[in-house]
């Protein structure tokens, strides 16, 4: 049982009620400076009981890191399954559209079928066996480096074959999205390579649950203003939903 003063209950209080909180805001409830207010953010993060970050701390940490494919496709599945179903809605017959790498869009590969005409453009291996078995899909395989966790291509040759197409319509997954560091991914490279899948495209789709919200990954992608629409499950707080669609973002939730 860890003891904490009525100031610290206060702090774990507002944190569990909003995830996140800034020095500012709590030495104007508590009236106190901000070097106490630092000094009980160490103790509680020394106790396990939340993250520090610049100018505040967070109920979870604010870092995505690396974890295999294999890994992902068994964590949030009725969620990613269920967001992979919305995200049908924006498919349309003879769309040119960009599949990323990740686990929900590989939901999403799963279960494009029945259109006229589609051509797919994918750095996702397991996104092309998937598709090739639709006889009315046209799926172009980007060549390069193979990212072994994602099982998926990366590099400048990627890069290079991608800027050939134009597609109106990019479906990515993500491993973070914030509201001041924007979209990101815990590989440098693969973030590169998603920054020209976002210049090639008219529409940015994100699908993410809502475990990546507030999260970072190592490799920023980009910022929110090239985001269009966010496709999330119901985890999504309302303050959260409203921050993102300030910023100018569709927000769809899955049901």
């Amino acid at each position: 049982m860890v003891k904490l003063n009525g100031r610290q209950q206060i702090i774990i209080d507002e944190l569990n009620d909003q995830n996140f909180i800034k020095v500012n805001d709590l030495c104007e409830k508590l009236n106190v400076s901000a070097v106490t207010i630092r000094k009980d953010l160490q103790y509680l993060e020394n106790k396990g009981l939340l993250y520090r970050t610049h100018g505040g701390a967070s109920k979870q940490s604010l870092y995505a890191f690396e974890k295999n494919i294999n890994e992902k496709e068994f964590v949030q599945v009725a969620q990613k399954q269920k967001i992979a179903k919305a995200a049908l809605q924006f498919i349309n017959d003879h769309d040119f559209i960009i599949l990323a790498s990740g686990t929900t869009v590989y939901y999403l590969a799963k279960i494009i079928s029945g259109y006229e005409k589609l051509t797919v453009v994918t750095s996702a291996l397991q996104v092309s066996m998937e598709l090739s078995n639709d006889p009315f899909t046209d799926v172009i395989q980007l060549g390069g480096d193979l990212r072994k966790s994602s099982v998926s291509v990366i590099g400048a040759i990627a890069e290079l074959e991608l800027k050939n197409f134009s597609c109106n319509k990019l479906f990515i997954g993500i491993d973070g999205i914030d509201l001041d560091f924007g979209l990101s991914t815990s590989n440098s490279t693969e973030a590169h390579l998603n920054k020209v899948m976002i210049d090639q495209s008219e529409k940015v789709i994100v699908l993410a649950d809502s475990t990546k919200i507030n999260k970072r990954g190592f490799g920023q992608i980009c910022s929110l203003d090239k985001v269009d629409v966010l496709i999330t499950d119901n985890d999504i707080s309302e303050k959260d939903l409203i921050s993102f669609e300030d910023h100018g973002i569709e927000v769809i939730i899955a049901k």
